[in-house]
């Protein structure tokens, strides 16, 4: 009798074989005879989806295989989460943050997903951000270059950006008008999902290498960008986009109690709001909107409110709450408006289950209209309509109006800059447009990164910074910018590799003794020459390596470590300000780090040797052995049969020579 769908195994889902492949073949033909293949294995180094997917390029592959213990320290006094550390903030400052916050597309790229379920990238940055913390470590400045850069803005992208600077010797100052640095992660995140200890942590770190601060001071009124320009090298924009978007709709403007979702928040975060008065309505569906939604609930409602305390007031800076006048809050109606069906939304679904158990009711596939008024001049309702998605499109429903009381209406649909003071720089959109390596076209010496050229996530500002400093370090030195590489990453390199473990190739003398053959200096190949790297191609500024060009079936099902969440209830909520995620071990950060993959470079299974019919596959010796240089082929051997690269589990072996 067949099995129940509902019963099959569905654990294991790699196929050997497509649909539709069903024809018998000739193994002989398949595998290559005796020595008539011209070809050999080529170890060929790919850049894996993980880190193709992260929009700061961090070399995820490379600190994953420092915390399972592949790739080891090359100083005895230093730990695995301290160069475990060293390779992640390579590109990203931020583990700790990033750890809690990022909603991971490097996860949605895992080729793991074709296996069981995907690594858990943020858990295992977490504990390296966390442990660098712990363990106090501190990051080294470059020699000093005698040049000066102007930072606008103290946010993700500036902080990341002096970061960089500091790392080739530049000098940096930053200016932010805030009383604090760090822009959105500050302003925008709250506190329970981004620790202010943690923050202030690893913002802390970049200060210390030396970066100058002026808190309290905007560019355009308190020092003009001629001055700027006059007083250092290059100047950087990353001022990010603090001004809200607000609804395209009738009396949204006019109506009081209609803001945007980035005031809302940033009046939470610096401490002035407390509390709301009534039904709270967001509109949105991004993460933003799940934060504004979520504070709500945990701020609740203050009964009995003066006028001069209502939530517009204070989000306008124009008051602020006290304890005392909070003391007897209650739990406050949110309701949280989406244009999309839930599946539909850009926030991470995590986020949507979270808010949904706190208490949030969430309204989808619904369009607002217009804002209804009062005789006081304030909003009372929001008039919606009903929306029916087919085919990706979404259509009104005729006569589907109805009103939705509210005493605040937020919207959290977009961000744009506040360019008060640099209005000459801005474009239509309110934005600064920037080309593909981050200079403000026709302005020398200008350059912009972050939210301010498209609003993105955190890591996007992040890798955008690192993409401007390359920039601006060319230009200092009078270089041609070129051409950014097709995976515009930070890569895993060989020869650096090499150089670190001491095993860097020998000068290469091309003139030699003129009365030694060519054939004698090893100019015929470089299988046995100590000149050059036997055998191996970088193909990863080109290339990320798919599901389909790793050998699956070696990998077994392994549940995925999860941490787990404080998420409270709707009757736990109110008041509810602890951090949420909870760290992993490091006994189980350790085993989720084994269950990469290493896509496109090699991760030592010893498949290569043990499967070889000719012994031609072997190990390096022991002396001699690095990450990405750890088996050699012997060529008088290899007969080219390709079985090598049919169980290389990663993808790290092709048959390529003589082609």
């Amino acid at each position: 009798m067949a099995t129940p769908a509902d019963k099959v195994n569905k654990e294991y889902t790699f196929r050997k074989y497509k649909d539709g492949d069903d024809t018998v073949t000739d193994w002989s033909k398949e595998i290559f005879a005796q020595d008539t293949s011209h070809k050999c294995p080529t170890y060929v180094n790919q850049t894996p989806p993980c880190q193709g997917s992260c929009p700061s390029g961090e070399d995820i592959r490379g600190w994953l295989n420092i915390v399972r213990g592949i790739e080891k320290p090359t100083e005895d006094d230093m730990s695995w989460q301290e160069y475990a550390f060293r390779r992640a903030t390579d590109a990203n400052p931020f583990p700790s943050v990033m750890g809690r916050v990022c909603p991971a597309p490097c996860q949605d790229g895992c080729n793991r997903n074709q296996v069981d379920d995907f690594v858990g990238i943020n858990a295992i940055e977490q504990h390296i951000g966390d442990t660098a913390l712990e363990n106090g470590l501190k990051f080294e400045s470059g020699p000093d270059t005698g040049k000066k850069v102007a930072i606008i803005g103290g946010g993700p992208c500036g902080m990341a950006a002096a970061y960089q600077l500091r790392r080739k010797g530049h000098a940096c100052t930053i200016f932010d008008d805030h009383e604090d640095l760090g822009g959105m992660m500050m302003y925008g995140i709250p506190g329970y999902r981004t620790p202010r200890d943690v923050l202030h942590g690893e913002m802390n770190r970049i200060i210390d290498m030396g970066v100058e601060t002026r808190l309290k001071t905007r560019v355009g009124e308190d020092v003009t960008l001629k001055e700027l320009e006059k007083d250092f090298d290059a100047v950087l924009f990353a001022i990010g986009a603090q001004s809200g978007r607000g609804l395209p709709i009738d009396n949204f403007e006019e109506a009081s109690n209609c803001l945007s979702g980035v005031a809302f928040l940033a009046a939470f975060n610096e401490g002035r709001l407390k509390g709301v008065a009534g039904k709270v309505v967001v509109i949105g569906g991004g993460d933003t909107s799940i934060d504004v939604a979520s504070v709500a609930r945990r701020i609740g409602k203050i009964t009995d409110i003066h006028e001069n305390d209502r939530p517009e007031h204070i989000i306008l800076g124009q008051t602020a709450h006290d304890v005392a006048g909070v003391a007897n809050r209650e739990g406050a109606e949110v309701a949280l408006l989406s244009r999309h069906p839930v599946a539909g939304m850009t926030a991470a679904q995590h986020e949507i289950d979270d808010a949904t158990r706190e208490g949030v009711e969430i309204i989808d596939s619904i369009n607002p209209v217009a804002v209804i008024m009062g005789e006081d001049g304030r909003a009372k309702a929001l008039r919606v309509i009903k929306l029916k998605w087919e085919g990706g499109k979404n259509t009104e429903i005729e006569g589907s109006e109805y009103d939705i009381e509210a005493d605040l209406i937020v919207a959290a649909i977009g961000q744009t800059g506040n360019l008060k003071g640099m209005e000459e720089f801005g474009n239509e959109r309110g934005l600064i447009d920037a080309d593909k390596n981050f200079q403000v076209p026709d302005k020398p010496g200008f350059f912009v990164a972050g939210d301010i050229v498209q609003p993105h996530l955190l890591t996007t500002v992040i890798g955008q910074a690192s993409v401007a400093v390359e920039s601006i370090d060319h230009y200092f030195n009078n270089e041609n910018m070129g051409k950014r590489p097709k995976v515009d990453v930070h890569h895993f390199d060989l020869l650096n590799k090499l150089r670190e473990t001491d095993h860097a190739p020998t000068h290469f003398d091309k003139d030699g003794d003129d009365k030694t053959r060519p054939i004698d200096r090893g100019l015929h190949g470089t299988a046995e020459a100590d000149y050059a790297i036997h055998n191996y191609e970088d193909r990863s500024a080109h290339q990320i390596i798919a599901s389909d060009k790793l050998f699956l079936g070696h990998f077994e099902n392994e549940l995925r470590h999860v941490r787990t969440e404080d998420v409270p209830s709707s009757e736990e909520v109110l008041g509810h300000f602890e951090e949420r995620m909870n760290a992993l071990s490091e006994e189980d950060i350790i085993d989720e780090a084994k269950r990469c993959m290493s896509c496109g470079m090699c991760f030592e299974c010893d498949n290569c040797v043990i499967y070889c019919p000719q012994d031609a596959v072997f190990k390096v010796k022991k002396d001699d052995s690095t990450t990405g240089r750890y088996v050699d082929t012997d060529y008088m051997k290899c007969i080219g049969c390709h079985i090598c690269a049919d169980v290389c589990p990663t993808g790290y072996i092709q048959m390529g020579l003589g082609e």
